[in-house]
């Protein structure tokens, strides 16, 4: 199934954001500001403790907000009263950022994972999606996820976020076989993506490039920040999912 939407504009990396200027990733100001310049949105979704997916990046509040600790230690309720430590936005639930977006430009919703096994956040996550008529794609690190949500039979487009290594300290809590699976993409059996999202900083590489002309699937990549960045990718790749410049 062909997505062309997917590919036609830049995607603003959680939305068009600066927060020195009050528009603080993934929030309204930063949805807002994309729109205006008629720029695809990447957003990022967690659990609150209430099973509500909201648009946030973090596990935890402390990077953004004025609040502390586990983002799913608390209700969405509660996030809504937490201020962000600049600008005027709240920690806002997906159903609400998809009514301000309202089909405008495309989004591209990342679901985040701790990797093991809860799909709770990807269950709610695909109810709130399927009720919206706008153009919208999943994508997660996660091959569970994905393959969770194929399984489910979504004609929502699902994609994979995917690098060329996984020895990062970031990565430390993967167990060793799911480690092999994500580096060789042997997960692609069970997930068969609609497309790939790929870092920059591993251009050019077997993978995506497999992907891109073997399968035919499109190929964006993360994070791309500079015009530069964005020339050096752009043989390799459909499109860009960008922050910190102007594309």
């Amino acid at each position: 199934m062909s997505f062309p939407w997917l590919t036609a504009r830049p995607i603003a990396h959680r939305g068009l954001h600066e927060a020195a200027e009050g528009r603080v990733e993934n929030t309204p100001s930063a949805a807002l500001a994309a729109i205006a310049r008629n720029y695809a949105i990447e957003c990022d979704v967690q659990i609150t403790s209430d099973g509500e997916a909201v648009v946030f990046h973090d596990y935890t509040l402390d990077r953004l907000t004025l609040g502390e600790g586990r983002l799913d230690q608390r209700t969405a309720a509660d996030l809504a009263t937490i201020s962000f430590r600049q600008g005027p936005d709240h920690i806002m639930p997906l159903s609400d950022f998809l009514k301000l977006i309202a089909g405008r430009v495309p989004l591209v919703c990342e679901i985040k994972s701790r990797f093991d096994g809860d799909m709770r956040l990807t269950d709610r996550t695909l109810a709130v999606a399927q009720a919206y008529s706008g153009p919208l794609a999943l994508k997660s690190f996660d091959p569970q996820i994905i393959a969770h949500l194929r399984n489910a039979a979504t004609q929502l487009p699902l994609g994979i976020i995917s690098m060329a290594s996984y020895a990062g300290h970031d990565w430390d809590g993967l167990a060793p076989a799911l480690r092999e699976r994500m580096t060789h993409f042997l997960h692609y059996p069970e997930t068969r993506p609609d497309f790939l999202s790929w870092n920059v900083g591993d251009l050019p590489h077997p993978i995506p490039t497999l992907v891109r002309l073997g399968l035919h699937l499109p190929v964006m990549s993360w994070t791309v920040r500079s015009e530069t960045q964005r020339q050096a990718a752009l043989p390799y790749i459909d499109q860009i999912v960008f922050e910190h410049f102007i594309p």
